[in-house]
C-alpha cells in the first residue's frame, strides 16, 4: 500500500467517499452514477490543482516517500546487461553506493548512484543511503575506468548527505569528497547527474560535478536539509517547512537559478505511482543530453564543466540592482 502524505488528505478522503458510494450503489440496487460522476470530476480537479501547485515542504516529503524509485529500480528499467562492480580496492565495499557497467541503447555506459532500502533490514545494510568514504573511492574508481575506456557516465544522487559517523572520519570522508569533485571536475569524458530524491550536502556533491544536472520534478538539492538549517538558524526543526521555502531547494526554484539543466517532469502524485513511466520520461531527457554532449570535444567537456559551476552564485553588479 502507497503511504499518504499529509498534504494529499483532501484526495484520500474524496476517494473514500466514491468508493463507498460505489459500494453503497451495488448493494442497494440503486442507480447513482451521476453523482458518482460528479465527485470523480471533482477529484480530477482537485488532484490537478494539488498536485500543481505543490509547496517546498509538499515536494520535501514526496522526495522521501518510502516507495519511491531508488537508483537500482531505475537501472533495471532504462539499462539492459547491467554488471555491478564493488570495492574501493583500498579498504572495503560501501553498499550505500552502486555502480558498474551496462548498456543503453546499446551503448556501453558507466552508471554510479547512492542506494537506499525500501525496508528496514536493506536501510540498515545500505546504510540509509549515506556512504562511507569507501562508497565515494569505488565511485571515483569506476569514473577513472569509464574515463579509460571512454564510456559516458550517468549517476544517480538520492542521499540526505555522507556519513558523518566517527569511522567514517576515521577513513578519510571529508578527503574522499573532495578527491571526488577535483577528480570529476577534470574527466574527459560526458558525465551527466539525475538527482532522483533527496540531494543532501557534500555527499550529494561528490557524484554532481557533472556536464549537465537534471532533477526530478520532486526532488531536492541543498548543502543541508530543512530541519538541520532551522536548528541552526532558528533553533528549532519544527520549522522545517519555512526553512523549505527559503532555502530554494527544489527543481523548478534550482532551475530558475541555472544551477539545473532541466526538470524531468514527474507523473502525477510522484514518481512512485508509476516508476515505468516515470522511467521513460527520464529516458529522452538522458538520451538528448548524451547527444548533445557527445559531439562536444575533450577539452569543450572539461571546459563546460569548469564554466558551469564557476558561474553558480556569481556576483555581479547586475544582482545586486536587482
Amino acid at each position: 500500500m502507497v503511504k499518504t502524505l499529509p498534504f494529499e488528505e483532501p484526495i484520500i478522503q474524496l476517494k473514500t467517499k466514491i468508493a463507498e458510494l460505489k459500494e453503497y450503489t451495488e448493494h442497494a440496487e440503486v442507480d447513482m452514477s451521476k453523482e458518482i460522476g460528479n465527485l470523480e470530476t471533482r477529484l480530477a480537479k482537485l488532484e490537478q490543482d494539488i498536485y500543481e501547485n505543490m509547496e517546498p515542504w509538499d515536494r520535501v516529503q514526496v522526495a522521501r516517500h518510502p516507495n519511491r524509485p531508488t537508483t537500482r529500480d531505475y537501472i533495471q528499467l532504462l539499462f539492459t546487461e547491467f554488471m555491478e562492480l564493488h570495492g574501493d580496492r583500498l579498504y572495503g565495499d560501501d553498499a550505500a553506493i552502486i555502480g558498474g557497467i551496462a548498456l543503453f541503447e546499446e551503448n556501453p555506459i558507466t552508471i554510479i548512484g547512492h542506494q537506499r532500502g525500501l525496508d528496514t533490514k536493506e536501510n540498515i545494510k545500505r546504510n540509509f543511503g549515506m556512504p562511507h568514504p569507501e562508497g565515494y573511492r569505488k565511485a571515483l574508481r569506476l569514473m577513472k575506468q569509464a574515463e579509460k575506456f571512454n564510456r559516458p557516465i550517468i549517476c544517480f544522487i538520492d542521499t540526505k548527505g555522507a556519513y558523518p559517523g566517527k569511522a567514517a572520519e576515521e577513513r578519510g570522508q571529508s578527503e574522499a569528497i573532495a578527491r571526488n569533485l577535483v577528480e570529476m571536475a577534470g574527466l574527459k569524458v560526458p558525465v551527466i547527474s539525475v538527482v532522483i530524491g533527496e540531494g543532501g550536502s557534500g555527499g550529494a556533491l561528490a557524484l554532481g560535478v557533472a556536464n549537465h544536472i537534471h532533477m526530478l520534478d520532486n526532488s531536492t538539492y541543498s548543502v543541508i536539509s530543512p530541519e538541520g538549517a532551522a536548528s541552526i538558524l532558528w533553533k528549532d526543526p519544527t520549522l522545517a517547512k519555512q526553512a523549505a521555502e527559503a532555502m530554494k531547494i527544489t527543481a523548478p526554484d534550482l532551475k530558475a537559478m541555472n544551477i539545473i539543466d532541466e526538470v524531468i517532469k514527474e507523473v502525477q502524485g510522484g514518481a512512485h505511482r508509476n516508476p515505468e513511466i516515470q522511467a521513460k520520461n527520464m529516458k529522452d531527457v538522458l538520451l538528448q543530453s548524451l547527444q548533445i554532449l557527445s559531439k562536444l570535444s575533450v577539452e569543450e567537456l572539461i571546459s563546460s564543466r569548469y564554466d558551469k559551476f564557476r558561474a553558480i552564485g556569481e556576483y555581479t553588479e547586475d544582482n545586486v540592482s536587482k
